[in-house]
């Protein structure tokens, strides 16, 4: 199939999916008779990519595939079309968050050592309701406490390929926002309106950094935490006025 031909279909494809499409996926959408090969469909999306500089969608490569979104420059004007606030998290669920991410597996006590109070069942909950962490084991001591990891998920909301590109620690301080993101939820071309990572984060991410310390994790989202919602209007609910013994239930 010639490349002008291949283009379109490709566009349409990744328009019309409501999720992140891989190779694999785009190429089953072929017969075996038009002999579309991994190597077309990478240069049909190089050229895609290319053609939608100053657009205002961008074509990118997240963990499951690949998926058109809106461009970080003009995120403000689009998020006005919808009445609904975007979700605010507490700092106390955006430091379990940032623990997990960065050190991974982790178990809810390693958490509560490194934060110094207790993690409420409530955060642990919203963070696998919002399928950003699951449970990827248990560790061999008494008790054997869950291990908690990232998802999938997480990736592809965060704009991530693979963890190797969370950014660094101290790009996460220079955040305006942590959770800028929102989907264009019923768009009938199926883009999720998703905003980038800053530019200049190193794609060899926290490889090429110094392993993050405990205070630094800590230290990030709170910082973090406090550029999202300088008022601090969002509460501790996540936790205060539990009991210790209950939360753990």
């Amino acid at each position: 199939m010639q490349p002008e031909q291949l283009k379109p279909i490709v566009e349409a494809a990744l328009l019309a999916s409501t999720q992140p499409m891989t190779i694999v996926q785009l190429k089953a959408i072929f017969g075996e008779e038009e002999e579309v090969g991994t190597d077309e469909l990478k240069a049909a999306l190089k050229a895609l990519g290319a053609d939608c500089q100053g657009r205002g969608v961008e074509l990118v490569e997240v963990a499951s595939g690949w998926r058109y979104q809106v461009r970080r420059e003009v995120h403000g004007w689009v998020s006005r079309m919808w009445a609904e606030k975007p979700s605010r998290y507490s700092r106390a669920l955006l430091e379990t968050l940032a623990l997990i991410a960065y050190r991974q597996p982790i178990t809810r006590p390693e958490i509560e050592q490194i934060r110094g109070v207790v993690v409420s069942s409530n955060i642990i909950k919203t963070l696998e309701e919002r399928e950003w962490i699951r449970v990827v084991g248990y560790r061999d001591v008494p008790g054997r406490p869950a291990l908690f990891g990232t998802t999938r998920t997480f990736l592809d909301y965060f704009n991530l390929k693979s963890l190797d590109n969370l950014p660094p620690l101290s790009e996460i301080r220079d955040l305006d926002e942590l959770n800028p993101q929102m989907r264009l939820e019923g768009d009938a071309d199926g883009v999720p309106a998703r905003v980038a990572l800053p530019e200049g984060t190193d794609e060899a991410g926290p490889a090429n950094e110094p392993p993050a310390g405990d205070d630094d994790i800590a230290a990030a989202s709170h910082t973090a935490d406090e550029a999202e919602n300088p008022d601090g209007a969002a509460e501790e609910e996540d936790g205060a006025g539990q009991n210790p013994e209950e939360s753990r239930a």
